[in-house]
């Protein structure tokens, strides 16, 4: 007896040994079928979604079904587990759409749910995109105290636009206000829900979540795929580690991948080795292998990387067709970023690069400017995206950055396009207003427009299309939620409705109203670009592209801003607004005074006189040579009205 024990333990130290030496070949041979994950019947794998509006639940409804799975203990120390970012923690939002694994037991049979937590502003909708192309289903979660929202109708055109199953859910039903029925008529009338397939539940009290878990195994159907075929895998998200280099998040559609398989990306013929496979639970699991239809991390070393909408595939593919059609980003705002001081240009440019794969939605390129030095043009989906990118440069990187002011996109059709040599087509999109060419070499503008949809309160109809007209908005045919809500519809320039607008709809509407863009496409419109002179020199960063139609009203803010946000200087500050070299505003800024004649107390008013008339000439070859400082922040917050 006591010969065999020894037999095994050598057996096993040879094991242990021979996998520290060799790990390829022992996980192939020695595969666990035992893992969770691993050798899982694709028949038993649901992949789905939560989508919903902002603040209806999302984070909550996932901190129960991680519960329930039990993956987190009840009343778990952090909540909103899925928000791992610290600036989704400071702002009450998610940001990043998280992937969780999760088994479950119904029916006696052992099932994987590969959850994916997902955002609800829609400065960050190319999140939700992404998500849902590597799901069959989704819960469209709905407030069952606000009803339907702006993003709810969004993310409910998205789920049949990708034919996915969806399983209606009203949350937040134990609250006082909460009006089920109230909401499936809304359901109803808006998407032909019929209310007997919505499910009612309570994310914060754990009411009807199992209920719901279950739904998902029984509506949701498993992932359609080969499990026979060559390895092929889509990537919908990327993120860089510091010491294994880029990881991967990637949707299997055939065959099966592990530990030490070659593979090469679809845009690369460079082959490289899988060094790391895990299933985010959502803290990573390491495992040996996983097949056709999971969800999984999958890293190639520190030069394997890749990149959002890529393909992983085996080496022995020589089929080029694409599996999975994710739609290109449309940035809506673009904005400079510069180092505050050019020492620190690699360590920001570094970050940059960093954070923009951990952020696919995000368009990167060099850019310079006379007065800030070397940086990067970048584009962002909006307002909010732009300030949560800067926020996590500075909290994840120590990277303190300088923004320029915010502009939209725009087209022009240049006239003579060869003569003009840094144009190379007839029609150009302009990020940068420094590099709209001038009147006379332009045919035509055009101008970005979007559809709005608002879902507001009755009585706030008339404020809101007063908002939308004045914001330059075309109206479209309106349809009515309930008795109580209205959806309304308007064409809007993208301009108008970056920088304040959903700001000022939830102030004329008490908070109560919803907003949601579409693009619409570039349309011709009379524009000019607006220059902003600061005692006669121009200020790059601060130029901007105006319709013709509110030069003077944006002259106007844009000095006055300007005006209280420069600090006073030792001279006299002139603040100019200048189209085509006419001036449309200005704001002076005094300058500091110092009461030179205060030491005098008699004499002749000569000397008076000539005490001022020094001072005046000190001031005055002062300001020739005088350096204006402009604050850091003046560049983003001055479009903010």
């Amino acid at each position: 007896m006591v010969r065999i024990i020894n037999k095994a333990l050598v057996i096993k130290n040879l094991v242990s040994i021979k996998s520290r030496l060799c790990p390829s070949t022992i996980l192939v041979r020695y595969q666990s079928s035992d893992k969770p994950g691993e050798g899982v019947d694709v028949k038993r794998i649901r992949n789905f979604s939560i989508v919903a509006h902002v603040d209806h639940g999302k984070s909550t409804l996932a901190d129960r079904l991680l519960e329930i799975t039990g993956v987190i203990k009840p009343g778990a120390e952090h909540a909103q587990v899925l928000d791992q970012l610290q600036v989704e923690r400071e702002r009450g939002i998610t940001v990043k759409a998280v992937t969780a694994s999760l088994n479950y037991t119904y029916n006696n049979e052992e099932y994987l749910l590969n959850l994916i937590d997902t955002p609800g502003h829609v400065d960050f909708s190319n999140e939700v995109v992404r998500s849902v192309s590597a799901c069959q289903g989704v819960i469209l979660l709905v407030d069952a105290n606000e009803g339907v929202q702006a993003q709810t109708v969004a993310v409910h055109t998205l789920a049949k636009k990708n034919n996915l199953v969806m399983i209606p859910t009203l949350n937040k039903v134990d609250l006082p206000r909460a009006d089920p029925e109230k909401v499936k008529s809304q359901l109803n009338s808006l998407f032909k829900i019929e209310p007997h397939t919505v499910m009612s539940i309570s994310a914060k009290k754990g009411w009807g979540v199992k209920d719901l878990l279950e739904a998902v195994i029984e509506r949701i159907p498993p992932p359609s795929v080969n499990i026979n075929g060559h390895f092929t895998a889509h990537i919908i998200d990327t993120w860089h580690d510091k010491y294994r280099g880029v990881l991967c998040l990637a949707y299997i559609h055939t065959g099966r991948v592990q530990v030490g398989q070659p593979v090469r990306w679809r845009s690369d013929t460079k082959q490289h080795t899988v060094k790391y496979l895990a299933m985010l639970r959502p803290s990573e699991e390491p495992i040996e292998s996983a097949g056709a239809g999971q969800v999984v991390m999958v890293g190639c070393g520190p030069k394997g990387g890749g990149s959002v909408g890529d393909q992983l595939i085996s080496v022995d593919v020589t089929d080029t067709k694409d599996l999975a059609s994710i739609p290109p980003v449309k940035h809506m705002v673009y904005a400079g970023i510069f180092p505050a001081d050019q020492s620190q240009h690699s360590l920001l440019s570094d970050a940059i690069r960093k954070l923009a794969l951990n952020d696919s939605a995000v368009s990167v390129r060099a850019d310079s400017s006379p007065a800030l030095g070397q940086g990067w043009r970048v584009g962002f989906l909006g307002l909010l995206h732009l300030d949560v990118f800067t926020q996590r440069l500075l909290q994840e990187y120590k990277a303190e950055a300088i923004l320029t002011a915010p502009s939209v996109p725009y087209k022009i059709k240049v006239k003579g396009a060869k003569v003009i040599k840094q144009y190379k087509g007839e029609e150009v999109i302009i990020t940068n207003p420094l590099f709209m060419p001038e009147p006379h070499h332009v045919e035509e503008y055009y101008e970005p427009l979007v559809i709005g949809t608002i879902v507001t309160p009755v009585e706030y109809i008339g404020s809101v299309t007063t908002l939308c007209i004045d914001r330059r908005g075309i109206p479209l045919p309106s349809n009515a939620v309930d008795d109580r809500m209205t959806l309304l519809q308007f064409i809007l320039p993208l301009s108008e409705v970056v920088i304040d607008f959903h700001d000022t709809l939830k102030s004329i509407t008490s908070g109560f109203a919803s907003f949601d863009y579409q693009d619409h496409g570039f349309h011709p419109s009379s524009l000019a670009r607006m220059d902003i002179l600061v005692n006669g020199v121009l200020v790059d960063e601060l130029s901007s592209i105006v319709h013709t139609s509110r030069l003077e009203y944006t002259a106007r803010r844009l000095t006055e801003k300007l005006k209280e946000m420069i600090p006073r200087q030792m001279v006299q500050v002139a603040i100019q607004a200048v189209v085509g070299g006419k001036v449309f505003a200005r704001e002076t800024l005094k300058a500091y005074r110092k009461d030179v004649t205060a030491k005098l107390y008699g004499g002749d008013i000569t000397r008076r006189k000539k005490l001022l008339k020094q001072q005046a000439e000190g001031k005055k070859k002062m300001r020739s040579v005088a350096n204006i400082k402009i604050p850091r922040n003046t560049f983003i917050d001055v479009l903010k009205r």
